[in-house]
């Protein structure tokens, strides 16, 4: 097993796959079957492979989008009105994976208070038309790695969970003033002094909310963290969704997901994974996300080995090295790292330390257990370890980081930008390149040549997929 491991680590620490997530991707799509198929299991896939739908290809467009070779920009037609005049445009891989395995949304959903009957009948729905509510801005990127499923379900189905969940609280959201209460009803009414003498409205349960504190210390939640924790659980929700549907229908490999949501005047920014987004306002760079990388979470991959070894599964150790330690090296002193740790000491080399580490390689090389190298996302329930019986999918969190950004506070210009991007862009250039492409073309926008001149530039720097999405802040204001 360890020679297993070792040999495939050297593969990649030489060069072989500078970029991508997984070490065996090709490994990983021929288990899982591929995205335009069933699979292997002849399971038919939950959603038929596409691109977009905001893109609007014709089938000609969508077999040309896979063009290996000249790896054409496929970008927005000169007509298309998206919200707040947003702009995308995508690139295919130099030949990794057989299709483009990253997805985007762009959806504009309204949030509502729904009657419990109306909720078992929208669960998972499109909206119909109704624009009564409260709007709610959603765009999204999904880096997908080992087969299309999990990006193209994630596309498709992320904003509805969190539209639905919000849909649960929309009274709470009609006031922003005023603090969730701490404890709803089954039904999630607010408190009505007349559901106390057993008056009900439309025939359903009104009980109320506990209308007097029943204890002297409660803390202060604000609607702002109640939207955050929403969309947290949200994560969670379409990853179990994921797992679960996974039992009737073939949906391939994980996705990286890095989604933004305007509500209320905010920007919610949320991220599970390796994909990037950065505001440039009045010309400087704001990041608002964080990557997940086996460096950038090593301590909580450590403590989890450190919890629970059986998931290392007797090949691995949670303990981390400068290097491979040999065996002749047993009962000298060397340094290593350990997850309550930030920097190095030293210790005396034990037989268990001869073991493979858990994170290994350095950078974009980084990877967890030889195999993946990001930390964050969606899917990925059967990733093993090559060649093994040891899953991964305990390691990698479902759970995104969540950060606001108030727009209201901030003066913004007509050349004010939200970019995201996923890591096939990162790893090529900088955050102030991309801006100053973006902002060079909002300059002169009547020159739509332009845009598709300036991403292919972006967008041919590397050899993975690799996806623009831009909207400007200004719009709304």
């Amino acid at each position: 097993m360890i020679s297993k491991v070792k040999n495939a680590m050297s593969s990649l620490v030489g060069g072989i796959i500078p970029h991508g997530h997984h070490q065996h991707h090709h490994h990983q799509q021929q288990q899982h079957g591929s995205a335009q198929n069933g699979g292997t299991d002849g399971q038919p896939p939950r959603f038929p492979y596409s691109r977009p739908e905001f893109l609007d290809l014709t089938p000609e467009l969508l077999q040309y989008s896979t063009e290996h070779a000249s790896r054409p920009v496929i970008a927005l037609k000169r007509d298309s009105r998206l919200p707040w005049r947003t702009g995308y445009a995508e690139v295919i891989n130099a030949g990794k994976s057989m299709l483009n395995e990253d997805q985007a949304s762009c959806e504009l959903l309204y949030i509502r208070k729904m009657s419990s009957k109306q909720q078992r009948c929208s669960m998972l729905q499109e909206d119909s038309g109704d624009t009564t509510g409260i709007p709610m801005h959603f765009w999204g990127v999904f880096d997908g790695h080992a087969g299309s499923g999990a990006a193209l379900m994630a596309s498709k189905l992320l904003q509805l969970i969190i539209r639905d969940r919000l849909c649960d609280v929309a009274h709470l959201l009609e006031n922003q003033n005023n603090p969730p209460p701490i404890c709803l009803t089954k039904n999630g009414s607010p408190f009505q002094a007349e559901a106390k003498k057993g008056a009900c409205l439309d025939g359903e349960e009104q009980d109320g909310l506990l209308d007097e504190p029943r204890f002297h210390m409660e803390k202060d939640i604000s609607v702002e963290s109640l939207v955050m924790g929403i969309i947290e659980t949200a994560f969670r929700q379409m990853d179990d969704l994921i797992e679960k549907e996974k039992e009737s229908y073939s949906i391939s490999g994980g996705c990286c997901a890095l989604i933004v949501i305007h509500l209320l005047g905010k920007l919610y920014v949320a991220n599970a994974g390796d994909s990037r987004a950065i505001i440039v306002r009045n010309n400087e760079v704001i990041p608002v996300s964080n990557e997940f990388t086996p460096e950038s979470e090593r301590q909580r991959l450590q403590y989890l080995g450190f919890l629970k070894p059986e998931l290392l599964g007797n090949e691995f150790t949670h303990i981390e090295f400068p290097r491979r330690i040999q065996h002749s090296e047993l009962g000298k002193k060397m340094l290593f790292r350990d997850h309550t740790m930030t920097g190095w000491a030293y210790k005396t080399i034990v037989e268990d330390d001869l073991k493979f580490p858990l994170i290994y390689g350095e950078g974009k090389k980084a990877r967890v257990m030889a195999t993946i190298g990001v930390t964050r996302g969606l899917g990925d329930h059967d990733l093993k370890v090559y060649n093994s019986n040891i899953h991964i999918k305990p390691f990698l969190s479902c759970c995104p980081e969540v950060k606001v950004y108030k727009i209201s506070e901030h003066k913004h210009g007509s050349d004010d930008v939200l970019i995201m991007g996923s890591d096939g862009l990162w790893d090529v250039t900088t955050d102030r390149d991309v801006a100053d492409a973006v902002s060079t073309f909002l300059s002169i926008f009547c020159s739509f040549q332009l845009f598709r001149v300036q991403t292919g530039i972006l967008l041919h720097g590397g050899n993975a997929n690799v996806y623009i999405l831009e909207l400007v802040l200004n719009i709304a204001l």
